[in-house]
């Protein structure tokens, strides 16, 4: 399926499981954690209890995302009954930088960057995204990160920031993502045309989402080809 570039004026890309591979960086940085005060659970269990922890946090007041970590970690002792150190706090909230890219990221988005300008909409701090954007090879038009605006995806408030400062009408700009719950779904709701790239297959995601996406992929390569094909 291919889609016409000149459709949109802009393509906002969700970044942690959509650029970054958030499972594997997730896995590699707290299981150690978990393994150094004897709890041994599957990936499975970890990513369920960790996207509970992390959307009960991120309901509550606002915190910049170096925080939500830290209190994750302390939500997994409280789960397991182990309390964690300040060090351990912060090696799990500073490991964001060190989450790999997936293997297409930075092939596809050179590729559309010749085509169209491309943002960020990120549930993250200024901070940490800086850390992952080192080993991103493209330079965004936009990045507009939950510190910014102070609030988390699936609330709407990053989205229209987005639309405020990149200067398009919703439906000029592409939203590319992995998550349903954070993405596909609110981005459905303000009425945006959205790609879902399914990172993860079935794994984390309900199997449809609320609004149809104009389009479904399983990685970014995908999503290049669809767009440029047409000018090829």
């Amino acid at each position: 399926m291919s889609l016409d570039p000149d459709a949109f004026d802009v393509l906002t890309f969700d970044c942690y499981g959509t650029l970054i591979d958030w499972a594997a960086g997730i896995s590699a940085a707290l299981q150690p954690i978990l393994s150094a005060h004897d709890v041994d659970i599957d990936d499975d269990e970890l990513f369920r209890l960790y996207g509970r922890f992390e959307r009960e946090v991120e309901s509550g007041p606002f915190v910049e995302y170096h925080e939500v970590l830290r209190r994750v970690t302390r939500r997994f002792g409280n789960q397991f009954g182990f309390t964690p150190t300040n060090a351990e706090l912060d090696r799990f909230a500073d490991s964001v930088g060190d989450w790999p890219l997936f293997g297409d990221t930075n092939e596809a988005l050179r590729r559309l960057s010749m085509a169209t300008r491309l943002a960020v909409v990120s549930n993250v701090d200024d901070a940490l995204f800086r850390d992952t954007a080192r080993h991103i090879d493209v330079e965004f038009d936009e990045v507009i990160t939950a510190g910014q605006v102070r609030s988390y995806k699936p609330a709407l408030a990053p989205f229209e920031a987005a639309f405020t400062r990149l200067g398009v009408p919703p439906n000029r700009l592409l939203h590319v993502a992995q998550s349903v719950y954070h993405d596909v779904n609110p981005a459905g709701r303000l009425g945006l045309s959205c790609v879902w790239v399914r990172r993860y297959g079935g794994r984390f995601d309900p199997p449809t989402p609320q609004t149809d996406p104009v389009l479904t992929v399983p990685n970014l390569s995908r999503l290049a080809d669809a767009l440029l094909e047409s000018r090829d």
